[in-house]
C-alpha cells in the first residue's frame, strides 16, 4: 500500500515502553503482512520484516482495546481506531474522494487490529497504549475544562470589596416579582400541587399522614420557587 514507508524503528530516545514481535497488522479487514509493534511515547509504530511500515500520531487514536470477541474477528488483538484515512491511492480511490468532499461533515476513520502471535502480551501492549496516549491529552478536551465565567473573589468580599449577590427571602422574591414572572409562578405551583398531589394518592385513599406530608411538601416547594424565581 502506498501509505507504508520506510524509516528507522522507534528506540529509547523516543520513549519506547512496548515491542512486539511477530505481530500481524490489519487495515479496514486487509492484512499488510507479519512485523514488528512498537509502542513508544512519540508514536505507534509497526514495521514488517523488509522495514517498510507506518506510524499513527495519538492524538489521532480515537479508541484502544484488547479484542477477545472471536465473532467480530477470529483472533485476539490489540483493536485501534484512528480518525484518518489509509487507503492504497488508485483512480477508484480518487474518484471517491472526489465524491467524499461534498459532505465534509463525514470525518474519515480506520481501523487497525494488531494480532500478536503471543496473545499473552494483549495486556501488555494495552497498558503501554494507555500509558502513552495519556502523554498527549486532546486539546479539546482541556479547552472544555476552562471556566468562562467571573470567579467569586472570597477574599476580596470579606473586606467589603466588590459586588455582593443578592439574595431574597420568599416575600421579598415575590415583591420583586414582575406580572409575567408571578403568572410563571402560579403556573409552576398549579402543576407542582398536582405533581405532588399525585404522589400520595394510591388506589383512591389518602390518610391523614400523606395529606398532611404532602401540604408541607408543597409548602416547602413553593417557598424554593419563591425565593428562586429570576428578578427581572
Amino acid at each position: 500500500m502506498s501509505f507504508l514507508k520506510s524509516f528507522p524503528p522507534p528506540g529509547s530516545a523516543d520513549g519506547l515502553r512496548q515491542q512486539q514481535s511477530d505481530t500481524e497488522a490489519v487495515l479496514n479487514g486487509k492484512g499488510l503482512g507479519t512485523g514488528t509493534l512498537y509502542i513508544a511515547e512519540s508514536r505507534l509504530s509497526w514495521l514488517d520484516g523488509s522495514g517498510l511500515g507506518f506510524s499513527l500520531e495519538y492524538p489521532t487514536i480515537s479508541l484502544h482495546a484488547v479484542s477477545r470477541d472471536l465473532n467480530a474477528y477470529p483472533r485476539e488483538h490489540l483493536y485501534v481506531m484512528v480518525n484518518a484515512q489509509f487507503e492504497e491511492e488508485s483512480k477508484e480511490s480518487v474518484a471517491d474522494e472526489e465524491e467524499d468532499d461534498s459532505d465534509d461533515d463525514v470525518e474519515p476513520i480506520a481501523e487497525f487490529r494488531f494480532v500478536p502471535n503471543d496473545k499473552s502480551a494483549l495486556e501488555a501492549m494495552f497498558t503501554a497504549m494507555c500509558e502513552c496516549q495519556a502523554l498527549h491529552p486532546d486539546p479539546e478536551d482541556e479547552d472544555s475544562d476552562d471556566y468562562d465565567g467571573e470567579e467569586y473573589d472570597v477574599e476580596a468580599h470579606e473586606q467589603g470589596q466588590g459586588d455582593i449577590p443578592t439574595f431574597y427571602t420568599y416575600e421579598e422574591g415575590l415583591s420583586h416579582l414582575t406580572a409575567e414572572g408571578q403568572a410563571t409562578l402560579e403556573r409552576l405551583e398549579g402543576m407542582l400541587s398536582q405533581s405532588v398531589s399525585s404522589q400520595y394518592n394510591m388506589a383512591g385513599v389518602r390518610t391523614e399522614d400523606s395529606i398532611r406530608d404532602y401540604e408541607d411538601s408543597a409548602h416547602n416547594c413553593r417557598r424554593e420557587l419563591g425565593a428562586s424565581s429570576t428578578v427581572e
